[in-house]
């Protein structure tokens, strides 16, 4: 449903977002790219008189939990504006949760750097999520590179982890 000024906010929101954590995380919304890995199949995205204020991503995914392939739901492109930093993560993923139950995956996760542990945690008190430490990610990159391998590994990963069906 978005539009290309849409998208030009969004990723312009993004850029701003991402950037202080590091050049590149705000280079790959150049060019009103809104999206970083895969496309968002939906998005939560808040707004207020000043624009873009806070947003969330979520992907229906496949992933393998020990031997099983399970369909679960992926959240990502987590950005709260900087003036309103630190009233985002709980309502964002509350605001999500019902969408989570309706499309009726186990869980619903997400990875975070390290660094981010104190904010997410906050959501943990809640007792809404877990963060796991200690657990291998293999994704795949999103662009093609010809000097690197389709699949990269991060073992410096915290996975923020929903139970939703289960």
């Amino acid at each position: 449903e978005l539009q290309l000024p849409d998208h030009l906010e969004l990723s312009e929101f993004f850029r701003k977002t991402y950037e202080p954590t590091g050049a590149f995380n705000g280079k790959q919304f150049a060019g009103g790219r809104s999206w970083a890995g895969a496309r968002p199949e939906l998005r939560v995205i808040g707004r207020d008189v000043h624009g873009v204020a806070a947003h969330l991503g979520l992907l229906r995914r496949y992933i393998k939990v020990g031997d099983d392939d399970l369909l679960v739901a992926e959240l990502g492109l987590y950005g709260v504006r900087p003036d309103l930093e630190g009233l985002g993560i709980a309502h964002s993923i509350s605001v999500m949760y019902p969408v989570l139950q309706q499309l009726g995956v186990p869980f619903a996760f997400g990875s975070v750097r390290p660094a981010l542990r104190n904010h997410v945690s906050r959501f943990c008190r809640k007792g809404l999520a877990n963060i796991l430490s200690g657990v291998r990610v293999r994704s795949t990159h999103p662009d093609v590179y010809l000097d690197l391998p389709p699949t990269r590994v991060d073992d410096n990963v915290l996975v923020l982890v929903l139970p939703i069906g289960r």
